[in-house]
Parts: structure tokens; C-alpha cells; sequence
């Protein structure tokens, strides 16, 4: 077995390791393990690293095939990097049946590395089943007064994503004989597995609408704020930043590349669905009284900008789709970690209870003002690269789009900087003085990682987008083979409307005369950024 085939079962190995330790002992388990597993996973960062692939169910032609490349690396690294920190930050707030809840998040790791390393499609659907399992009971066990609500809510959600997918990968098996991914997109490519539009479209659509689910993509969110409201910190944090990856790294993993025409097909409301998400999860996080439940709609606000750059089908794009993912995961992580941090002192979520919390607690405000600084797109900190990329993408395709994204943009700092304002700043209650410590020491080793991130993130972005796009690119390359339809807004709504038109007329009278004025010659209208292919012979059917 190689080093990646045993990085996939670390995880699976700390977890019966925590379940036979002491109950005393189980905290210091799961930090000291975790943390061994994450320095392990850097190894993934010396380059290309052989692939597992062992028989595991012989009768059903089912591997245990596990890969890493510049897709699945850094989501792997994300899921390592956060596991640690949230030991860390359940330290204190959970002290009941300590050997379940640290065990259960070892095991949730293994789901996530297995989601991300899965090359084989039964192997990743069971991957996608294990992760969850613990987050079901993290909720249900460990959560806030309607803990029960949410946790079924969630698991229903994704199951019922999980069966639509299920079925796509039982159809693809009775035509191919296999569940090993690479070998399929082989016999897509060789021509020997062709699917006509018909069924390129229904198992583009059940594979889709589980990964939406998940993602949440508008509108299958309603799930998410109940999860991360009623969710121990730990597990808000692990939802969030990694989990919802789970998603998008789908839609980018198995989506574009078995089902071409379909996506492209489907990109005009895909994209629009994506910029709903994006200002509606802005706009009602706005009007949120409860600081989980703002963050959560935060999330549905930036993973549709995700969504917007994968189904533009550009470079730019989707190098930052993916490098969003990241950004968010490490950005809205580190939210919610502040925000139990402010639980645990007040044992309140609700904003109104607070204000003034600058006054006793400098140093926890300064972090969660770089914090929101970073969520809201500030340039040098994540998720400006991202979304920045992402925006040039949407734009080269229609300009439309990118607008209503930045829309997004400048209504997240409104609601990230007004809720600092009623959290932090004002004159604090007598009440709020006499419980509100600043960072203790454990709670400073789970931020500065996530700072370091965050600026490292926005200021090294070099280091992640080459790896990023050595995978991209491929992927894009095989969208565009003989793909008949252009990605473009649906021919109605966004793509008539009288105002762009109005302003797309202002500003050409506009350059023209300023082309007459400087004595240069006026350079006419410009042809449409959007890719349109050459054909190149014929595939799957299209």
C-alpha cells in the first residue's frame, strides 16, 4: 500500500485508538493523533505520489483506489489543518462522554480524506455516507436545544441527494463494468461508453442535485442554518469549512468531466441559481438577530460564488472556484471558531446581548475583525483572490453576471462590518465585563493558524493556484470537445434586460467620444468573450 492508501486510513486508525484509551486520556488522544495526521498529510506536497488500488470487492470489480492530485491535495490539507484546531476548541465546551465526541470527529476526518481521495465510485459514495455518520450524531448528541430537529434535517437532506446519486453510479456500473473513475472517463474518451443527450442529462442531473444539496446551492439550503445553529462549535466549524466542500469538489471532480454537454447545457441557470444564492444568502444574513445563523447564510452567499466560477467554464473561473473553497473554509472556519469562543463566555448567540466586547477583550476582537476583513474579500487577505478570479471568469462569458456578484461582494461588508459594530463597539454591560476574558492561550493556538491562512491565502496565492490549475485545465480541456451549446444567461430575465442594455449603450457613446476628442479612431463594438469550439469528432453521443 502506498503512502497515499495509508494517509486514507489514518484517520480510521486514530479513531479505534481513541475508543481504547481512557475516558481521562480521550482529549489528549485525539490532539496528539490529529495532529500526527496532519504533519503526515503534508507529504502529499512532495509532488506526484503513486496511487492505491487494491481489489476490495472482487465479485463487484470494486477497488480500494485512492489518488492525490492538485484538486483533492489541498482539500485534503484543509480537512487535516482543521481537525487539530477543533480538538482544541472543544477542550472546554464539551465535557460529557468525551471518548464518543473525539472519537466521532476522527471518524468524520476519515470520511472527508476518503471523499477527496476516492477514485473508485462506489468507494467515494461510501466515503460520502461515513462523513455522515458523525456529523449526524456530533449534532444530535452534543448540539443546542433543537439538536434533534437539525440533525435529522441534515441527514435526510444529503440522503435523499445521496439516493438520486447512487443510481447514476448503479447505471454507469451495468454499462461499464466497472467502478474505477479513471477507467470509465477512459472508455469515454476511446468512445467505447457513449451516452446520448437524453441520458447524459438524467445522470448529470442526479449527480448535480446531490451535490447541490450539499454545496447548499440555492434552493436546497434550508438545511444549513438549522445544522450550524444547533452544531457544537467544533462541528459548525468542520460543516463549514470542509463538508460543504464535499459539493463543489464533486461538481468539479465528476460533473464537468463524464457529463460535458449536459453541464454546459445547464451552465445559463446553473450560474443564475448561483447569483440568487449569492445575494439572497447576503441579504437575509443581513436581518439575522443570531450570529450562527449569519454566518450560515454567509456560507450560501460565497459557495454560490463557487458555483458561479465552475459553471462558467473558464480558466480563470474555475481556478477560482477552487481556490474559494479553500479561502472559505479557512475564513468562515475561523468565524465560527470565534464565535463559540463568544458562546463559551456569554452562553448566548443572539447579537443584541452583546456590544462593547473591545472593552474587556482587545485582542479576541482584533482577530475577529481580520476575520471579517477576510470573509468580506478585503484585497491581501483569502477570499479576494478567489472571488476576484471568480468575477473575471463570470465576466468573460457575460458581463451580467459579474455585476450581481459584486453585488454579493459589497453587501457582505455590509452585514460582516455591521455585525462587528453591534457585537464589539458601544459600551459594554457591567454584566458582559465580568465574563468576557480575552483569548487565553489554548484559544490563541487555534486562531493564529487560521491568521496565518488567511493572509497567506491572500498574499501567496502562487502557491496553491499553479497545483490548481495543473488540474483545471485538463478538466476544462475535456468540457470542450465537440460540445455543441455555449455557456450564456437563459434568453430571457438577465440577458434582455433594458438596463444593461441602457448601460452598455452609455458607455460605447461614451468611449466613442472620447476616441473623437483624442483624434484616435473609434474601434467598433467587440466580439463576445465566450469560447465557442471548433468541432472536433464526435463524444458521448453529443
Amino acid at each position: 500500500m502506498t503512502f497515499v492508501g495509508l494517509l486514507s486510513l489514518a484517520p480510521l486508525i486514530a479513531f479505534v485508538l481513541i475508543l481504547l484509551a481512557p475516558e481521562s486520556q480521550a482529549r489528549l488522544a485525539a490532539l496528539v493523533l490529529s495532529l500526527v495526521i496532519f504533519v503526515a498529510s503534508l507529504g502529499l506536497l512532495a509532488g506526484a505520489l503513486p496511487e492505491t488500488n487494491l481489489p476490495w470487492i472482487p465479485a463487484a470489480n470494486i477497488h480500494y483506489h485512492v489518488g492525490a492530485d492538485g484538486l483533492s491535495v489541498w482539500l485534503v490539507l484543509l480537512s487535516t489543518f482543521l481537525t487539530p484546531l477543533a480538538v482544541l476548541i472543544s477542550w472546554r465546551h464539551i465535557d460529557t462522554r468525551l471518548k464518543a465526541y473525539y472519537s466521532l470527529l476522527l471518524l468524520l476526518e476519515f470520511g472527508l480524506v476518503g471523499v477527496f481521495l476516492a477514485m473508485d465510485l462506489f468507494l467515494f459514495f461510501v466515503f460520502w455516507e461515513v462523513s455522515l455518520v458523525p456529523m449526524y450524531f456530533l449534532i444530535g448528541i452534543w448540539g443546542h436545544e433543537r439538536r434533534i430537529y437539525a440533525a435529522v434535517k441534515f441527514f435526510l437532506y444529503t440522503m435523499a441527494g445521496s439516493a438520486l446519486m447512487l443510481v447514476g453510479i448503479v447505471y454507469i456500473y451495468t454499462r461499464t463494468q466497472t467502478f474505477d473513475y479513471p477507467a470509465i472517463l477512459q472508455l469515454m474518451d476511446s468512445g467505447r461508453f457513449a451516452l446520448d443527450p437524453g441520458q447524459q442529462m438524467l445522470l448529470f442531473l442526479a449527480f448535480f442535485l446531490a451535490f447541490a444539496i450539499k454545496v447548499p446551492l440555492f434552493p436546497f439550503h434550508t438545511w444549513l442554518p438549522d445544522a450550524h445553529v444547533e452544531a457544537p462549535t467544533a462541528g459548525s466549524v468542520m460543516l463549514a469549512a470542509v463538508m460543504l466542500k464535499m459539493g463543489t469538489y464533486g461538481l468539479v471532480r465528476f460533473c464537468l468531466p463524464m457529463f460535458p454537454s449536459a453541464a454546459r447545457q445547464c451552465a445559463g441557470w446553473i450560474a443564475v441559481l448561483a447569483i440568487i444564492g449569492i445575494i439572497y444568502g447576503a441579504l437575509v444574513a443581513m436581518v439575522q438577530p443570531n450570529m450562527k445563523k449569519l454566518v450560515a447564510y454567509s456560507s450560501v452567499s460565497h459557495l454560490g460564488f463557487v458555483v458561479l466560477g465552475i459553471f462558467s467554464f473558464t480558466r480563470a473561473g474555475l481556478d477560482g472556484a477552487v481556490f474559494q473553497m479553500l479561502a472559505h473554509g479557512i475564513s468562515t472556519g475561523a468565524l465560527f471558531t470565534l464565535v463559540g469562543m463568544l458562546y463559551e463566555r456569554r452562553h448566548s448567540l443572539e447579537i443584541a446581548d452583546y456590544g462593547g466586547v473591545a472593552t474587556p477583550a482587545p485582542w479576541l476582537t482584533t482577530v475577529f475583525v481580520i476575520t471579517t476583513f477576510a470573509s468580506a474579500g478585503l484585497p491581501l487577505l483569502s477570499n479576494f483572490v478567489g472571488e476576484f478570479l471568480v468575477m473575471q471568469g463570470a465576466a468573460q462569458i457575460n458581463f451580467r453576471w459579474a455585476v450581481f456578484a459584486a453585488v454579493g461582494v459589497i453587501l457582505s461588508a455590509c452585514y460582516l462590518l455591521w455585525l462587528c459594530q453591534r457585537v464589539f463597539y458601544g459600551e459594554p454591560a457591567e454584566s458582559l465585563k465580568a465574563h468576557m476574558p480575552d483569548l487565553s492561550a489554548r484559544e490563541w493556538a487555534a486562531v493564529i493558524p487560521l491568521v496565518i491562512m488567511m493572509v497567506w491565502l491572500g498574499v501567496g496565492s502562487q502557491t496553491f493556484l499553479p497545483r490548481i490549475g495543473a488540474v483545471t485545465g485538463p478538466i476544462l480541456k475535456e468540457t470542450t470537445v465537440n460540445v455543441p451549446f455555449q455557456v450564456k444567461a437563459p434568453a430571457r430575465g438577465l440577458q434582455q434586460s433594458e438596463f444593461f442594455a441602457a448601460l452598455e449603450d452609455f458607455w460605447a457613446a461614451r468611449y466613442r467620444r472620447q476616441d473623437v476628442a483624442s483624434g484616435e479612431r473609434p474601434v467598433g463594438n467587440r466580439p463576445a468573450a465566450g469560447w465557442n469550439p471548433a468541432p472536433q469528432g464526435p463524444r458521448n453521443g453529443d
